[in-house]
């Protein structure tokens, strides 16, 4: 996108918010946002938003937001650091034979992967089916605490989980774990997004603001057109967050929108028009000096072709876009599923990219005129000192990837990144996470269990 498109963009987005307005399905926020200068619109529950109180608010959210993981390593995410990259909320296991829920134990074991993987930086929350779900999102976080050493992204699933997380956040330094929602549209907020909001503020807890408009669905069908709906919907967030708590750190992430399959009546996530909705939620993060995230994903039942073309399509266009955060590591099925095979598989794609990106450098050492003349004419590089001297940094080694002849004992990647994973989960068999802190996170949710009555 260029300058004029960005423009044109954000024009119709605040000429949206301020003439049709955004519903806020939650009385005590929808009070509040009004009382900070919001009018009511023509159905209840109804804001419109003045583009003097959006740029206010905008200018409240810091430029740069702190993640900490659980060891106490920091990143800082901004519109200009290196991409960052995340796990994705899931409903299932995918474990190469059979999809199921998704358990505490998987969890676990999801966690520890991660802790072996170098391009893994953040561990999200998913929809553990053997806890109540109004437990779900403080559950969450406490067996990830427990068994990961990086920072925790929360899966929310109610006000009162907020409240218990708002507990456990001292627990360790930093912002160990974040939040966040999507607008359900378009141009809706609803009660529980809202409640997250409203209940978690007042500790600085970063915040991901997600517009999820569906193309042909929830927004128009032309991209331009989505794309300003869901611009609406996260300026609007971001107003509402300004709002409950000023300075609250917040992510711009409108790369979860997505379009609408008119065939099989089915969410596209992996196709060539989300990597440029990617594409806008960077340029538009810049624009307003905040970091950007959106998702990778696959539409990929399996870790198969389907799977790799799309995520590497993805990975390769999301982070040549500038995209400051990207979640989808493990993703298969449209988000709703997760594999560890696919996980080993995906933290390859990222070492690819990166060297990708990394690009090549010229110069005398690199050219090394002096070395050509002393190879000279039909000659070999291979037992020369420059050789052994850059060859590690200047190709690529693969983990998982073959690279060898065919033999009898040949196997497909997925085979390969399967016993990887599970390798690496030998070597990660012991929790380091310090006993006294796991007993107050297991104190904290069974007092939360218990007064939200869910046993």
């Amino acid at each position: 996108m260029n300058q004029s498109e960005i423009e044109q963009i954000n024009a119709a987005s605040l000429d949206l918010l301020d003439t049709v307005g955004v519903r806020l399905e939650h009385d005590e926020v929808f009070e509040k946002v009004i009382k900070a200068g919001g009018r009511p619109g023509s159905a209840a529950y109804d804001v419109r938003f003045p583009p003097e109180l959006v740029a206010d608010c905008l200018s409240l959210a810091p430029e740069s937001v702190q993640l900490d993981a659980v060891d106490g390593t920091r990143t800082c995410l901004n519109t200009d650091c290196d991409p960052v990259f995340w796990t994705c909320p899931v409903l299932y296991l995918w474990d190469g034979k059979h999809r199921r829920e998704i358990l505490q134990t998987d969890l676990t074991r999801i966690s520890r992967l991660c802790n072996r993987l170098r391009n893994v930086q953040g561990i999200m929350g998913v929809a553990l089916a053997d806890v109540p779900p109004l437990a779900r999102d403080f559950v969450g976080v406490r067996v990830m605490a427990e068994s990961s050493n990086k920072h925790i992204r929360a899966l929310c699933f109610s006000g009162g989980g907020m409240e218990a997380l708002a507990e456990m956040k001292p627990l360790l330094p930093g912002n160990w774990f974040s939040l966040g929602f999507t607008a359900h549209g378009p141009l809706r907020w609803t009660q529980l997004a809202l409640d997250v909001y409203l209940k978690s503020a007042g500790q600085k807890i970063p915040v991901t603001i997600n517009g999820e408009p569906m193309a042909g669905v929830t927004g128009p069908v032309t991209l331009a057109g989505n794309i300003a709906v869901g611009n609406a919907e996260i300026l609007a967030g971001i107003v509402v967050n300004q709002v409950l708590e000023p300075g609250r750190p917040v992510i711009y992430n409108l790369g979860l929108a997505h379009l609408f399959d008119m065939k099989h009546a089915t969410a596209i996530t992996g196709g060539p028009e989300n990597g440029l909705v990617a594409e806008a939620s960077a340029a538009l993060g810049r624009y307003y000096r905040l970091p950007s995230s959106s998702w990778v994903s696959t539409e990929s039942l399996f870790e198969d072709q389907q799977a790799a073309l799309e995520k590497m399509f993805g990975f390769l266009t999301h982070v040549s876009s500038g995209v400051n955060l990207l979640w989808g590591m493990g993703q298969l099925e449209s988000e709703m599923t997760i594999s560890l095979g696919q996980l080993v598989v995906d933290n390859e794609i990222v070492d690819f990219v990166r060297r990708y990106r990394r690009g090549f450098q010229v110069d005398d050492e690199s050219i090394n005129l002096q070395t050509i003349r002393e190879v000279g004419i039909g000659g070999s590089f291979l037992e020369h000192e420059h050789t052994l001297k850059h060859f590690r940094d200047e190709i690529y080694h693969p983990q998982i990837l073959n690279r060898s002849a065919r033999t009898d004992q040949s196997r497909p990647v997925v085979e390969v990144a399967r016993e990887k994973a599970e390798e690496l989960l030998k070597q990660e068999s012991v929790s380091h996470f310090p006993p006294e802190i796991s007993a107050e996170l297991r104190r904290i949710e069974r007092r939360y269990r218990e007064r939200l009555a869910l046993g």
